[in-house]
């Protein structure tokens, strides 16, 4: 059985500063996705994927996001 991975979506805030909105584990599948998507769903809100970064120290994908509009 393969093991996922720790994710951390990070959105940067107007002042310049990150804040987590949500960590969890990913399945392989789950991060292999992400070669596909631009948009993630988490919590009800929709995010815009912009980059990520794999912390060998944290041993998590670090994603950073922000979120789209929700017009309606």
């Amino acid at each position: 059985m393969e093991h996922g991975i720790g994710v951390i979506l990070f959105v940067k805030e107007a002042e310049g500063g990150l804040t987590s909105v949500d960590e969890r584990e990913w399945t392989p599948a789950m991060v292999a996705s992400l070669e596909h998507v631009n948009y993630i769903t988490v919590g009800g809100r929709e995010y815009e994927t912009l980059e990520g970064r794999m912390n060998l120290d944290s041993g998590k994908l670090e994603i950073l996001v922000v979120p789209m509009r929700n017009d309606g």
